[in-house]
């Protein structure tokens, strides 16, 4: 084609030609620009707050810190589809269009703060700093290295953030939590109640008829939700961990013996341990004249007695010999036999009597006992060096193509299939499935789908966990005949549950009235009891939706609620909300965390009304290919 160009712009004609078609390309260039032709005409712009734009580069370079440092921080692999469904990178953006308005605030108001200042903040951050609290400089390069920031960018970023603040504080400064709302919350926190009050047990209910077909299924329909059933998945996995390899009948007694002998002292025997008691004396006199007295016939208990000694006083309880601090006790204490009072004895924190009230004598299990535990720990062992060659044969049959069922049968190993299981490790019957790493392995299941190769999982204890997801059952409602017995049961609690509410609203209308309600409670066959100190936060021995009712009534008013056991029926018997003082405990912490909601209210409220002046507009299709999505 370029030949073919270059012949006809020898002629007069062909020059005037390709005259004119360079004009229009020079002239396209400068209407539309290079950079568009190069770019196919596409904005790079994410999003605008006023007059600022928020690049695709800059959203995308904060989006993955952000996930970065989630990552760092929770120790849990995310994908940016996984963070896009939490709603990371709208929050990301909107932080990055709250900052957006702000700086223009701030350069509007002429705000400013020198290199120095911020030099100094950065050699005083706590975080940049080493063991012996001066500035490291090897902490400040990783920091950079985390922000994926250049030092210029990093003190340009700061020069930002330390400007924000200096506005929000100028927004913020002196307002604090109002008195009247701190008395009347506090006042909320330390108000007190009691009641008494009975249970209505089911029983009291009465007789529930069976329901009709038509009842049953007006119930099922209102409740549809409540029964359908949630995604299944059906998966293969593949387990290879040094437990999973271990071949404990492939262990010989003989190497089994040689361990046992080894670690019998330390592992499989029980030391000698005694019931002691002691008496302690502050000088040596009197613990002598003490034991006279017993070897002249009284007991240890009657000179316990006499010193006004509780059991608590007197036990150090059944311990071996190395759980005494004291030294010489312990010694004297393990060479008396069952029943045997010490001689005197002087310890580091006066002098003592001891009694060993029973001997345990020291227990050695036998081989027998422990050798099957003794050789599927040398078999685990043994298994170790197999595991990572066993993971590079399934990885390259992996990689050949072949699933993970195929690859196990390859390596002669026994995959493992589960029919069905949801994702919160349930089968259809709703049993717990047992699966290794169980919620490691739900994560990846339900983020996979069938035909992804995805990677093995790392095991808690050094191994691997290949999975496939087999099938995908899709979450489907169910009809009433799938689920007809749950559907009558639920059916007739929420029957009993109607009954009892309405036979308690009618016990509370008595009590109102002036009825009595240990006569009321007795006419029902319940018991009339009391609770005191009911507060708002709950803590005592009523349910919270109780307290709650309880305290959703005025004082001397009676009130119902559902429990476990039926429906209780109270009567609120005090009321008391002490003088507020200031001095009440969590008064200063609570009027601190007011006040700082109040001043991040104040901010929100601030920025929203500067984005309203300046106006926001996202480019969703921007934002989903800066995100590479």
């Amino acid at each position: 084609m370029l030949d073919g160009m270059r012949k006809a712009a020898q002629g007069g004609v062909g020059r005037v030609v390709m005259a004119v078609v360079m004009s229009l390309i020079i002239v396209s260039f400068v209407i539309w620009g290079i950079g568009d032709m190069l770019r196919g005409f596409t904005s790079d712009k994410v999003a605008s707050v006023g007059g600022a734009t928020i690049t695709a580069q800059d959203f995308g370079t904060e989006f993955q810190n952000t996930l970065y440092q989630y990552q760092r921080r929770s120790k849990v692999p995310l994908t940016t589809a996984q963070a896009r469904a939490v709603g990371l990178d709208m929050r990301v953006l909107d932080r990055m269009v709250d900052d957006a308005a702000m700086d223009q605030r701030i350069a509007s108001l002429g705000l400013a703060i020198s290199d120095a200042t911020i030099a100094d903040a950065a050699r005083n951050d706590p975080k940049l700093k080493d063991a012996s609290g001066q500035f490291s400089r090897a902490a400040f390069d990783q920091a950079l290295r985390d922000s994926g920031l250049t030092e210029r960018g990093f003190f340009a970023k700061q020069r930002s953030a330390y400007l924000r603040q200096q506005l929000e504080y100028s927004l913020v400064d002196g307002l604090n939590a109002p008195k009247p709302l701190v008395e009347a919350l506090t006042g909320a926190a330390t108000q007190t109640r009691a009641v008494d009050y009975f249970i209505l047990p089911p029983g009291a209910a009465g007789d529930i008829a069976a329901p009709t077909p038509e009842a049953l299924k007006a119930f099922f329909d209102e409740r549809k939700d409540n029964y359908r059933a949630p995604e299944y998945r059906a998966i293969d996995i593949l387990l290879v961990s040094p437990a999973a390899l271990a071949k404990p009948a492939a262990v010989s007694d003989d190497d089994a013996r040689a361990v046992y002998e080894k670690q019998k002292g330390e592992r499989f025997t029980t030391p000698e341990k005694r019931d002691v008691q002691q008496i302690v004396f502050q000088n040596e006199a009197d613990a002598t004249a003490a034991l006279a007295r017993m070897k002249a016939g009284e007991s240890f208990a009657d000179i316990a007695h006499e010193r006004k000694l509780s059991d608590a006083d007197m036990d150090l309880g059944v311990v071996a010999k190395s759980d005494i601090f004291d030294i010489a006790i312990g010694a004297a204490a393990f060479q008396l036999p069952e029943g045997g009072v010490s001689e005197v004895v002087k310890g580091q924190f006066g002098f003592f009597l001891l009694r060993a009230a029973k001997v345990i004598p020291e227990a050695v299990r036998p081989y027998e006992e422990v050798a099957a535990d003794i050789k599927t720990g040398i078999a685990t062992e043994r298994a170790s060096s197999d595991v990572a060659a066993m993971h590079d044969k399934i990885e390259d049959a992996r990689v050949s193509g072949k699933s993970v069922v195929e690859a196990a049968k390859a390596a002669g190993l026994e995959p493992r299939s589960i029919a069905a299981v949801d994702v919160e490790g349930l089968d259809p019957n709703g049993a717990a499935v047992d699966l290794p790493e169980k919620t490691k392995l739900l994560r990846a299941v339900f983020a996979s789908d069938v035909g992804v190769d995805d990677a093995a999982l790392n095991t808690q204890d050094r191994g691997y966990l290949w999975f496939d997801v087999a099938k995908v059952e899709p979450a489907h409602d169910r009809s009433l005949d799938d689920v007809k017995a749950k559907v009558e049961a639920e059916w007739r609690a929420d029957q009993v549950a109607k009954a009892l509410s309405a036979k308690a609203a009618d016990l509370v209308k008595q009590v109102d009235g002036g009825a009595d309600l240990a006569s009321l409670a007795k006419s029902v066959g319940a018991e009339v009891k009391s609770a005191a100190g009911l507060k708002r936060a709950g803590g005592g021995d009523l349910p919270a939706n109780v307290v709650s009712a309880v305290f959703g009534l005025p004082p001397g008013k009676a009130g119902s609620a559902a429990t476990p056991d039926g429906r209780i029926v109270f009567k609120i018997t005090s009321d008391d909300t002490p003088a507020f003082t200031g001095d009440e405990p969590g008064v200063k912490d609570q009027s601190e965390k007011l006040a700082q909601g109040l001043q991040e209210g104040l901010v929100e409220q601030f920025i929203a009304s500067l984005k309203a002046q300046l106006g926001v507009k996202i480019d969703q299709r921007v934002l989903q290919a800066a995100e590479g999505g």
